[in-house]
């Protein structure tokens, strides 16, 4: 049943004040709601657009109780939020998405059991719970993935085994806690998809999105991904499907592996916007981030479109020179088709996400190209 729609200049929080609570915080200020940011970080980059920022833990008590008396609804920019607290602020206050589907995103034995149970396929993997666990034979899924159940992100906690031994070993370099060992699966390409479902139940879902990944962390989003038309509908469907297994309402990524065989099977999801939706900042009729807001707000969806092929590269901090200075952006800036979007981070280092850029050409190939091109000038 729809609510009652949430207007401007509305209170709206969020959980977290990275670049993607920044994206969220601009679009929400644009179309004229108000905006209070949760994070302990006195530097947090959406606290640079932010109406109040509340320094302060996730699980604070004080903090989460100015929120629920502030604000008329809540949402979050990243998983590893408490999901306690997003279930104790629901009492109060609509929160999107859930603690529960939040708790399900945190933790990958939880997401790949209700993966398949949305009737949807992943890699072969087994659960590791406890050491105990590895006495299964290991074959099926060898040689494989080693990854941490939880708070793993951007190709932490996670290591690639070839044998038996190699698996016991690498558990228990990773502490002994609970992890899922994954087959490594010959892959033709990665690809994500981003819905967006509101309480009424309608949905959007962008265009899918080709991503190339170096050390773990997104390199490249190419859009319209060159795969198949079909195969593009399929992960669009998937995703929906997968939305409304959980009853999500939000903004959900999800990634998938795209098989020599053209077959597709699910990675992972993100409760939130995802990097590899940047694009539509630029390229979209409406932009995930504003897809977030109207979710949060009871509003109908934007419409997805994309309006011109676009290619999104992330910048991180090995591009910024050793003594921290600002990489020379003036060919990129000279560049009348790029869009530059930095995210405010204080300190660079190898491997952070410090900003992203967008070409947007004629035609996929073109923007590649151009979008290659500007990021060697840097």
């Amino acid at each position: 049943m729809a609510r009652t729609p949430i207007l401007p200049p509305a209170m709206l929080g969020i959980l977290g004040g990275g670049q993607l609570g920044r994206m969220f915080t601009i679009a929400a200020k644009t179309m004229g709601y108000r905006v209070t940011v949760l994070d302990p970080d006195g530097n947090a980059p959406a606290a640079d657009f932010a109406d109040v920022h509340l320094r302060a833990a996730y699980n604070d008590h004080a903090a989460l109780k100015e929120l629920a008396e502030t604000c008329a609804a809540v949402t979050t920019e990243f998983e590893n939020v408490n999901a306690d607290s997003m279930r104790w602020l629901a009492k109060y206050l609509p929160v999107s998405p859930s603690g529960d589907c939040v708790a399900i995103a945190q933790d990958r034995i939880q997401e790949k059991a209700w993966i398949r149970k949305a009737g949807l396929a992943t890699a072969p993997y087994l659960a590791l719970e406890t050491v105990t666990d590895l006495n299964h034979d290991l074959a099926p899924y060898l040689p494989g993935i080693l990854k941490t159940a939880r708070l793993g992100y951007d190709g932490k906690g996670q290591m690639r085994v070839r044998t038996a031994e190699e698996a016991r070993a690498a558990y228990a370099d990773l502490g002994g806690q609970p992890c899922v060992l994954e087959k490594m699966l010959p892959l033709a390409s990665e690809v994500s998809a981003i819905v967006t479902r509101t309480s009424s139940h309608e949905v959007a879902v962008f265009p899918v999105a080709e991503n190339r990944h170096a050390r773990g962390i997104l390199d490249v989003s190419i859009v319209p991904a060159r795969v198949p038309v079909a195969l593009a509908e399929q992960a669009r469907t998937m995703a929906r499907q997968l939305a409304e297994a959980l009853d999500y309402v939000g903004v959900l990524a999800v990634e998938f592996f795209v098989l020599e065989d053209d077959s597709l099977v699910v990675n992972e999801i993100a409760p939130r916007p995802h990097n590899s939706g940047h694009y539509t900042i630029d390229a979209c009729v409406t932009s995930q981030y504003e897809q977030q807001v109207r979710a949060m707000c009871g509003l109908h969806p934007g419409r997805p479109d994309l309006l011109s092929p676009v290619v999104m590269v992330n910048l991180l901090g090995d591009v910024w020179r050793d003594d921290g200075g600002e990489p020379n952006w003036e060919v990129l800036m000279q560049a009348p088709n790029a869009h530059l979007h930095l995210y405010g981070k204080k300190e660079a280092r190898p491997g952070r996400k410090m900003g992203h850029f967008c070409v947007l050409a004629q035609d996929a190939d073109a923007a590649l190209e151009q979008a290659e091109a500007l990021k060697d000038t840097l």
